[in-house]
């Protein structure tokens, strides 16, 4: 009876949710594999690509995973693992993002039998982790470098890189044009690791194949003043002087008291402020720069200076552009036209000004440094020309680091086919339960393979038996054997040119197989309730807070016009 009137302990808040064991962890699987559901069809050189349009009414069209994850919006915690994922693999290696969702969704499908069937999370965790390091190992096995080689054949290979990465995008029809210019623009910029001396323009109107790459700065002609027009547009070894001031008239302070005896001396004082500028232009023109650029404004006056001594000049360019001109000509931005010396001044061995579309662009080539390019991108519609954007921004990542990590493996779903083999095979020698755990993170392997098919329109069961009797060849002749896309049956991925870094891969499986293992050690969700009232009372602040903000400023305004 005494036992029966122990009273009930409460340890959470009233209102607190929580969902614990088997079911929590079966639910939070069922919603990583909606969200890998999602990405699934734009696997591959024929996937689909997803529209998504958001609050503001911004419409995307893109088939890449991890911008598709970002604008998601996803809430539920378990299924944002995956949009982290997605994002470090972009982040990280810039391709193989829709492949590192639907990896780790496959993993979580194949353990979802043996959670309903009572097996501990903890003994899947050990097997999948093994399997994920056996996986490692065999890539780095078949990895082949391309270190050693000529110029020109390792351009060809980063030019096939780039070409597979491309193939699965929007602009995969244009791929080789795209290939050879993307490895241009890394090989332009060397060992330099910054990825913005690669600028990207976007100019709407014409076709693809109006896009072209210059070997140096490009920007959009910027605001400026009458005057301009006279000003020449084409230089030949020009020198050039970056600055970070404005070369315009400045009004004196607001409230700025100046007493006078005399009214001749006001004559003074407007002449010292037109002095001061003419010093400053001055000093410019004895510099020996035919080409001014400036981050901040170059008035009216100044533009005219300019064109009367034969003198280009911009002002308002954006800073990003600014250092690359500054990267790539040798020049260094100046806070001061004091004392400019010819080695503060940039070279190059062209500029001009050219029509792109209806844009005007001013365009710095043969630079010296050569440690910049720009690519200019021409396109049909403003989503289609943003989408070739994040294209290229992944063929560029794979192509560094295929330049660093020098090594390649076949894609096409051959290295999945491969590793999902020889996992199974090794099962074979391991006694007790972690031999099916391992054979069912083989099987979530051939996810690749099964979903480039059936995104081609291909049958997947029948391509997938093809594939595993040849990968099953003794000789090992069939490791390099994958999807063919356009016949539906099998090829030689290697001889084909399909080829990856072994880093995407690697990258992959690792991140895959984490977020995977860390879903699955999750076996309760405690969600604390927001109190009403709470949220009454930062409403009613956050109100009150405006209210008082707009009588404070209010009252400001009111006393500074009686002030005036």
């Amino acid at each position: 009876m005494a036992a029966m009137l122990q009273p009930q302990i409460i340890l959470l808040k009233e209102g607190t949710d929580t969902s614990q064991g088997k079911a929590q962890l079966v639910s939070n699987i069922n919603a990583c594999t909606v969200v890998a559901d999602v990405v699934r069809t734009t696997l591959g050189p024929r996937g689909m690509d997803k529209l998504i349009h958001d609050d503001k009414g911004n419409t995307t069209i893109s088939n890449d995973g991890a911008t598709i994850m970002k604008l998601l919006d996803i809430v539920h915690p378990a299924a944002k693992i995956l949009v982290d994922i997605a994002k470090s693999q972009d982040s990280e290696v810039g391709d193989g993002t829709t492949t590192v969702v639907l990896l780790a969704g496959e993993f979580l499908k194949e353990a979802k039998p043996f959670i309903e069937d009572g097996v501990h999370p903890q003994n899947l965790i050990r097997s999948y982790r093994t399997a994920s390091h056996l996986a490692i190992k065999k890539i780095k096995e078949l990895a082949v470098s391309i270190e050693g080689k000529s110029m020109e054949e390792k351009k060809s290979l980063l030019a096939k890189c780039a070409a597979t990465t491309l193939s699965s995008k929007l602009i995969g029809g244009e791929k080789e044009f795209f290939a050879s210019m993307v490895v241009d623009s890394v090989i332009a910029i060397g060992s330099e690791d910054r990825l913005n001396m690669i600028g990207i323009k976007k100019v709407p109107g014409g076709n693809m194949r109006d896009s072209f790459l210059v070997n140096g700065v490009a920007f959009k002609k910027t605001f400026s003043y009458a005057g301009f027009e006279q000003q020449p547009k084409k230089f030949v070894n020009p020198k050039i002087l970056l600055l970070n001031i404005e070369l315009e008239l400045k009004s004196e302070k607001e409230n700025a008291e100046i007493r006078l005896t005399d009214p001749l001396q006001y004559q003074s004082i407007v002449d010292a402020e037109w002095n001061i500028i003419y010093d400053k232009l001055d000093k410019c023109a004895q510099s020996g720069a035919k080409i001014v650029l400036s981050r901040l404004a170059i008035g009216d006056l100044a533009t005219q200076y300019f064109a009367d001594r034969d003198i280009f000049c911009a002002g308002r360019v954006t800073e990003e552009d600014l250092h690359r001109v500054a990267a790539a000509t040798g020049g260094t931005i100046q806070t001061s036209v004091n004392n400019v010396i010819d080695e503060v001044l940039g070279y190059c061995e062209l500029f001009e000004e050219r029509q792109v579309g209806n844009e005007r662009f001013n365009i710095f080539s043969g630079c010296p440094s050569g440690l910049t390019a720009t690519i200019v991108l021409r396109g049909g519609a403003d989503q289609f020309i943003e989408e070739a954007e994040r294209s290229l921004h992944d063929a560029i990542m794979i192509v560094r680091r295929a330049l660093k990590n020098s090594t390649v493996v076949a894609g096409g779903g051959a290295i999945d086919m491969e590793i999902s083999r020889y996992l199974r095979q090794h099962a074979r020698t391991i006694a007790g339960k972690s031999q099916l755990f391992i054979n069912s993170y083989a099987k979530a392997l051939e996810v690749i393979p099964r979903q480039l098919c059936d995104n081609a329109g291909f049958d997947a069961t029948d391509v997938l038996n093809k594939l595993r009797q040849k990968h099953a060849l003794p000789s090992g002749e069939g490791a390099l054997y994958g999807v063919d896309i356009n016949t539906g049956g099998i090829t030689d991925s290697f001889a084909n040119f399909v080829w990856e870094p072994a880093i995407v891969k690697i990258n992959a499986i690792n991140a895959a197989t984490e977020a995977a293992c860390l879903i699955l050690s999750v076996d309760e969700t405690v969600k604390n309730p927001k109190s009403e009232s709470a949220q009454g009372e930062a409403a009613a602040s956050a109100m009150g807070g405006r209210g008082r903000g707009g009588a404070a400023f209010r009252g400001r305004g009111g006393r500074g016009m009686r002030r005036r």
